[in-house]
């Protein structure tokens, strides 16, 4: 393919950025009319249609290669400038990275705390399923992301981290109205429960898993969209709930929550993808990162 002229590629990730051609032509202190030929050469360049011209403007799948493309030349420009001396004085690199709630909640935040003072950087956290933090990677908006795909993104490579355990939980209150000697897939079927959002299949899944791959939770749901609040809402007695065993174990000994099965959990596996880049910024963060999944994570291959 003929090469991309930089100033084309770099006024395209100015329109998604800003959202419209008017707030890009500000950002780059040119005319709208500029902004708009860029855009439309870079397209006859490629032969490819890659903005969608609605309000926002959103990149289509083509224009999501080139928007990660832009993202990647800006961050070997920042690495190079840095190792030359030429970036401003105390300028900290920003790196943004996709990671899921119960990372976040658990681990993960541990992790950025070992990334070294050198280089300074600024970490922009995107929280998402770990189902879908890798489309974040797919459209250029993060560098890096703990994700559930075990597929690299194009461009990028791919670590497995280890396994996340879930165990299905309750207050013990909860637990004793419902239960009364019940087969736990029939009470899961009717009892309430408290999940994610209404993309959360976990608790549906396990379910399923009790019945041999039929059934699901119960209808009766609460949605409890932080990980946080998600332990907090099943150790209050709304519902039952898969929590990571992390957050569980302490409510356990504290007697707020009781195991709904002593002997079933799930185990979700976490990989952590990046850009394919000699970047220093990105390396000290995986090897941070890495380091505390080895610690905090499970390994093997148990599920439900």
């Amino acid at each position: 393919m003929t090469e991309l002229p930089l100033d084309q590629v770099r006024t395209l990730l100015a329109v998604v950025d800003e959202g419209t051609f008017d707030a890009a032509a500000a950002a780059l202190h040119v005319t709208p009319s500029a902004v708009s030929q860029r855009v439309k050469a870079l397209e006859r360049r490629t032969g490819r249609v890659l903005l969608l011209r609605t309000k926002p403007v959103r990149p289509t799948e083509s224009g999501e290669v080139i928007v990660r493309f832009a993202r990647q030349v800006a961050r070997l420009e920042r690495d190079a400038s840095s190792e030359l001396g030429l970036s401003t004085a105390g300028e900290p690199t920003r790196v943004p990275v996709a990671v899921n709630a119960d990372s976040l909640a658990t681990w993960f935040l541990g992790a950025l705390t070992r990334v070294p003072r050198e280089p300074r950087l600024c970490f922009e956290l995107h929280r998402e399923d770990e189902d879908h933090t890798a489309a974040l990677l797919r459209e250029g908006r993060v560098m890096a992301a703990v994700t559930s795909a075990p597929d690299p993104v194009p461009g990028c490579s791919v670590r497995s981290l280890g396994r996340m355990r879930y165990v299905p939980v309750a207050h013990p209150g909860f637990a004793a109205r419902h239960l009364d000697g019940r087969a736990l897939r029939d009470v899961l079927a009717e009892a309430p429960v408290v999940v994610f959002d209404r993309r959360d299949d976990f608790q549906d899944a396990f379910v399923r898993g009790l019945g041999g791959g039929h059934g699901a939770a119960s209808a009766l749901r609460h949605y409890v969209p932080t990980s946080e609040g998600f332990a907090d809402a099943v150790a209050a007695g709304l519902g039952w709930g898969m929590v990571p065993e992390t957050q569980a174990v302490p409510l356990l000994r504290a007697g707020r929550l009781t195991r709904l099965d002593p002997d079933r959990h799930a185990e979700v596996p976490l990989y952590w993808q990046q850009w394919r880049l000699h970047s220093p910024a990105l390396a000290a963060l995986a090897d941070a990162v890495a380091e505390a999944a080895a610690e905090a994570l499970r390994t093997g291959a148990d599920g439900i």
